[in-house]
């Protein structure tokens, strides 16, 4: 996707946003030094990353959002406020984290961490911490959400979807359901890459 950088395909525009979020620095601004390690531990449970390219950096990218104020601008009714809701949510993993195994949450191992999200994306939680801050709803509306939005707001993602990329100032004309433009990659179905080798050596 950065092969398209000096192209056609974007604008300084495009640039300047794409720029800004690679060079996002790793320390925290919003959160503190606790919040931040309950935060990287799950980010790399929710979303794992492949080990043969630098991985997107996500726990950054939503602590710019939130040290921006940059909300959604909206909340649920039975939710705290955007950035209040993810210092409760954090402090209630850790704190559920030492209820059940003596450890903060970064401390557990994989296993032990899957075991609690998984308690937390069913809302079997209901410890002091989670008090005024429903655990399946902080699960779904802002760890999927968020942690995804971040993920996928990153040209490595990008590659793996095999989404174009932005378009501007060309823009996007085919918006229809299984329309594409003509200068985006058509896309790939399971099997055809290994049906084409095979083709391929027949040939040779």
């Amino acid at each position: 996707m950065l092969a398209k950088r000096a192209g056609v395909s974007w604008n300084e525009a495009t640039r300047r946003t794409i720029d800004a979020r690679l060079a996002l620095p790793e320390e925290p601004r919003f959160f503190c030094a606790q919040e931040w390690a309950t935060l990287k531990a799950l980010c790399a449970r929710i979303l794992p990353q492949p080990a043969d390219r630098p991985p997107v950096p996500i726990a950054a990218f939503l602590d710019h959002r939130l040290a921006n104020g940059r909300t959604d601008g909206y909340r649920r009714v039975e939710m705290p406020e955007l950035g209040e809701a993810w210092r409760r949510g954090l402090a209630a993993l850790d704190a559920e984290a030492q209820s059940r195994h003596g450890r903060r949450f970064h401390e557990l191992a994989a296993g032990e961490q899957d075991a609690l999200l998984a308690r937390v994306q069913s809302g079997d939680c209901d410890g002091p911490a989670w008090e005024g801050l429903p655990a399946k709803t902080f699960f779904v509306h802002r760890v999927l959400l968020d942690l995804g939005s971040a993920y996928y707001a990153y040209p490595a993602a990008w590659n793996e979807l095999g989404f174009g990329g932005p378009a501007s100032p060309r823009g996007y004309v085919r918006m229809d359901f299984d329309r594409r433009d003509p200068w985006e990659a058509a896309e790939a179905r399971p099997g055809e890459e290994a049906h084409a080798m095979r083709l391929n050596h027949r040939v040779r």
